[in-house]
């Protein structure tokens, strides 16, 4: 499909191979399937990773390097399963380099994310903004869900890019310029992180999130009054749940569950929740999956 022939036009914007279907697997599925026009727009190749995979743990970054280059082709096989024909790489793929964690020595490497030129990475962006002309644009909040490096420099890339995409004096060789309606920010409700810890409790499981105290200070969670959207994508699981398994050297999934390499559960939900951040909240629509005065479509109340 040509993306900017189609009626619906969604651009995401992570950080690494496997945080769009952590974030938005559900919601890409449905999109796809009701004809809309998705890209992933991903920034570094996620060579810092953990690997879960025993042999293929040589690829880390500590041993041959190789990770980032396997990762692609994970990240191929679950756009496959999610149905998106559309993915990029920030500047090409291997332009920008995994900078680990908060304060770890990856940070410092030459190519890190978190050490790029915002300008020339904002720059990137913007060429895929007027490209696609997408009406809404989905990535982190400032403090890029959890803290993590590149994730902030993701969400400031994506910010940054939606402004300067709409102004006619910014780079006219990019294309011509693009108001994006609506961007989102991807977020985690408490209530539902309360429901899944009692969903665990009632398997016999304990929380992964004790160690974190109260659900009020996890995090990534946020308070359910900021937020703007719950897009039901449950028609659309085993697709999500396909492409967990495709990113295997980085999660493992068991049952309803899957595990990142910090040992964290999270219930894999065919429900997702944004905040909205740029645009008018449009009316709740017939879906019936969101509470009342939140969104379940992502494209409410824009034209067409």
């Amino acid at each position: 499909m040509d993306a900017v022939t189609a009626d619906r036009r969604l651009l995401l914007v992570h950080a690494h191979p496997d945080d769009e279907t952590i974030n938005n697997g559900a919601t890409m599925a449905r999109y796809v399937a009701e004809g809309a026009a998705v890209t992933l727009l991903t920034c570094t190749l996620g060579e810092e990773g953990e690997v879960l995979v025993p042999s293929l743990e040589l690829l880390a970054s500590d041993h041959a390097d190789q990770l980032g280059g396997f990762r692609i082709g994970e990240l191929a096989a679950a756009m496959d399963a999610l149905g998106v024909t559309d993915w990029r790489f920030l500047g090409g793929p291997g332009r920008y380099r995994d900078s680990g964690m908060m304060g770890t020595p990856a940070n410092d490497k030459p190519r890190a994310f978190w050490n790029a030129d915002l300008g020339e990475a904002v720059a990137h962006a913007v060429a895929v903004v007027r490209e696609v002309r997408p009406q809404v644009v989905v990535t982190y909040d400032e403090n890029g869900g959890y803290g993590h490096p590149d994730h902030i420099q993701a969400h400031r890339v994506a910010m940054g890019a939606v402004e300067a995409a709409a102004d006619p004096a910014y780079r006219p060789d990019l294309g011509e310029p693009w108001d994006v309606a609506k961007v989102y920010w991807c977020c985690f409700p408490r209530s539902v992180m309360r429901a899944g810890i009692e969903a665990m409790a009632a398997l016999g499981e304990d929380s992964p999130f004790a160690s974190l105290g109260d659900v009020d200070d996890v995090p990534f969670t946020v308070p359910d009054e900021v937020v703007a959207a719950a897009v039901d994508g449950r028609p659309h699981a085993g697709r999500k749940d396909a492409a967990l398994r495709a990113h295997a050297t980085q999660i493992t999934v068991d049952g309803p569950f899957f595990a990142l390499s910090n040992n964290l559960g999270q219930e894999v939900m065919g429900i997702e929740y944004y905040r909205l951040a740029r645009g008018q909240r449009g009316q709740r629509g017939p879906a019936g999956a969101a509470p009342d005065g939140w969104e379940d479509d992502l494209f409410a109340g824009l034209p067409g």
